[in-house]
């Protein structure tokens, strides 16, 4: 599974990044705000910084503003991956932005049926919303099996790219079922690396290596 980062800092990017720990990076209006940064200033800067696919959205909200901004984002990069919300004039756009070589993803989809519109529109990834289903006490997980499983049916070659991820277990879940990709803050990729057995062991360990006046260098 691939791990895009969700966030606009730089800084943040820049140390996943050499860890080898980004393979692409999303945006929204949001993040950019948070940055508090111009958003082709700060879209170009991540764009030179990883190799992947970098994710900006556009703000508008009918088809053919969509597809202007669309392609004023994409001659930020080559890179760049154009965001559309999933409405229908959201499909209009990415119908023609995918027509025209542009990678598009489609992001705030709430259900199997929006993400197989988007599939037929040529997305080259489909944004599901885990979190915020769960909010909804409904399972955001189950949107990502149903996804795979029509995609996987019918050979449909749009990416899943599971979004709004709150928690490390919602990444390793989500790589339990398939999804192509997931997109999280910086902080809950790194908490992948936690466990409390792994720091009570290492205390041991510490406290071992103390007593015996182990020393290596």
């Amino acid at each position: 599974m691939k791990f895009f980062v969700d966030t606009a800092d730089t800084t943040a990017i820049a140390e996943l990044n050499d860890l080898g720990m980004v393979d692409g990076v999303t945006t929204n209006p949001s993040l950019i705000k948070k940055s508090g940064r111009d958003i082709l200033e700060v879209t170009r800067e991540i764009c030179n910084m990883v190799d992947g696919p970098v994710s900006a959205e556009v703000v508008a909200v009918d088809a053919d503003s969509m597809i202007a901004e669309g392609r004023a984002l994409a001659k930020i990069a080559e890179n760049i991956a154009v965001k559309v919300p999933l409405t229908w004039d959201g499909l209009k756009a990415c119908k023609v932005l995918t027509g025209e070589g542009r990678m598009v993803n489609v992001t705030l989809c709430f259900s199997a049926n929006q993400a197989l519109l988007a599939a037929k529109a040529g997305a080259t990834f489909i944004s599901p919303f885990i979190g915020r289903l769960d909010d909804l006490n409904l399972d955001g997980l189950d949107l990502i099996a149903d996804i795979r499983d029509i995609y996987d049916n019918y050979g449909f070659e749009t990416q899943i790219l599971a979004a709004s991820i709150r928690t490390a277990n919602h990444m390793s879940d989500c790589a339990k079922i398939g999804a192509d990709v997931a997109t999280a803050p910086p902080g809950v990729i790194k908490a992948m690396a936690n466990h409390m057995l792994t720091d009570k062991g290492l205390a041991q360990f510490l406290k071992d290596a103390a007593e015996a006046e182990i020393k290596i260098v």
